[in-house]
């Protein structure tokens, strides 16, 4: 029995090739002679017949070609749904730029649809790991249907993400315009925030010089440390505050540290400028002191040769002079000791009052020298005075009517009441006896030239 059982294995299991011819034809003689039934009965008790044997190579064959496809479908639906949360990414990244930068409707429904979309992508990543979660590819049991099946679903997941995929790159592509707009202008941030940090150091470092110096700046240190919250926020950048709002913070930090920085760095040179003006103040006042008390001389000569017209409103210059240089030297020396506390606009503000005390006294005192030379030119010779002032009308007359035969009336009639004023003065002049009012006649010619210097103004203004 058992070299049928052989003989049969060897004819339906392949395995001919290790059987010898000479066996082979011996075995089938033997086989010859068995009944139908018998036959029949070794065929159905072998563990492989021909139909059954045959079926399950077939089976086992095209399960794995099945699994094999299914795990291709896998990997692209894998490869589908990276490329999917990739791009979503990105394009988050844009959303979030255009977002920070435009607050347009347009901008608004830009980023109601980008969250319509993730709702989409939400959706089919859900349904992907399902699907994934739904198949193991690695079972052992897997069978032809269920790896038919896993392809189908797995491929089916693969091309639903990839068109979701190409939706959102559409999508993506239209917003190009509203992206490069918001790019540029985010491009602004960086540099801006750099400007202002950068000056901040630079005030920093001049209220450090300031302070090496030996000189206080604390109102600047106040100033510099009242920007200490502006630079946390540019430090918490436009993702938060916004663009437009970041670069005008930035902005306004830079000119703010700038007027910082270039008054720290101008207040050693005004410390030195204002003992410049301390010291050339004194100077001046002291010169002053000395210049009142020659006044007296001055008026004497004035009293002694000329009528009391002539200096009368010159009789308290000495004693306002005197005054005037005393409260200069008191303002000084308020003005040292503000210096001193460095208080520095309190010092300049006093020196001011000094400068303009010392500027009227100076004025006065150098009216009564110069009223005494005037009175002896005139008195020594009056026509010297009356030629000059006569000149000038008559330039004035020819001015009048060069391109003319009449002058214009608004011209003449000015002109000839200078020299009908002038005439008038020279009369008093000379009727004025051994004592003439001269500083009276000096302020008549005085009047008369400033009447023609304004006609002659006119004339040229028209011609122009």
């Amino acid at each position: 029995m058992e070299q049928w059982h052989r003989i049969v294995r060897d004819l339906v299991g392949g395995e001919r090739e290790h059987v010898t011819a000479t066996r082979t034809v011996k075995d089938l003689a033997a086989w010859a002679l068995l009944p139908l039934p018998v036959l029949l009965a070794f065929a159905v008790s072998l563990p492989g017949s021909f139909a059954g044997g045959g079926t399950r190579r077939w089976g086992r064959g095209r399960a794995e070609d099945l699994r094999a496809e299914a795990q291709e479908a896998k990997d692209g639906a894998a490869a589908a749904f990276y490329e999917l949360d990739t791009a979503q990414r990105d394009l988050r990244i844009s959303i979030e730029t255009i977002a920070a930068v435009d607050d347009s409707p347009q901008a608004a429904k830009t980023g109601a649809d980008f969250a319509a979309f993730g709702e989409r992508i939400d959706r089919v990543s859900h349904e992907y790991i399902q699907v994934m979660d739904a198949h193991d590819l690695d079972s052992g049991n897997l069978d032809a249907t269920a790896a038919s099946r896993a392809r189908h679903d797995l491929s089916r997941m693969r091309d639903e993400l990839l068109r979701t995929k190409v939706d959102l790159e559409r999508f993506a592509h239209s917003l190009g315009p509203l992206l490069e707009q918001a790019e540029t202008q985010l491009a602004q941030v960086a540099p801006a925030v750099e400007r202002a940090k950068q000056s901040l150091l630079a005030a920093t470092q001049a209220l450090d010089t300031v302070r090496a110096a030996r000189l206080q700046a604390d109102e600047l240190a106040a100033s510099l440390a009242a920007l200490a919250p502006e630079l946390t926020r540019l430090n918490q950048g436009a993702a938060r505050h916004g663009v437009k709002a970041t670069v005008q913070r930035a902005e306004e930090v830079r000119r703010r540290a700038e007027a910082l920085r270039a008054e720290a760095e101008q207040l050693p040179r005004r410390a030195g400028e204002i003992d410049r003006r301390l010291a050339s103040l004194r100077t001046r006042a002291q010169a002053l002191t000395t210049r009142a008390g020659q006044v007296d001389p001055v008026l004497s000569e004035l009293r002694r040769r000329f009528s009391a017209a002539c200096w009368q409103d010159l009789q308290r210059v000495p004693e306002e002079a005197a005054e005037s240089v005393r409260q200069a030297e008191e303002t000084l020396r308020e003005a040292q000791r503000a210096r001193d506390e460095q208080r520095w606009t309190d010092a300049t503000a006093r020196l001011t009052t000094v400068q303009t005390l010392l500027g009227r006294t100076d004025e006065s005192v150098s009216a009564a020298g110069e009223r005494l030379q005037r009175l002896n030119e005139v008195s020594f010779d009056p026509k010297k005075e009356i030629d000059r002032t006569r000149f000038a009308v008559r330039d004035a007359q020819r001015l009048a009517m060069a391109g003319r035969s009449v002058p214009e009336p608004r011209h003449a009639q000015p002109l000839d009441a200078a020299v009908e004023r002038l005439d008038r003065a020279v009369g008093v002049l000379e009727r004025g006896g051994r004592n003439p009012d001269y500083w009276q006649f000096l302020m008549e010619a005085q009047a008369v030239r400033g009447m023609v210097a304004a006609v002659v103004e006119d004339i040229r203004g028209g011609r122009s």
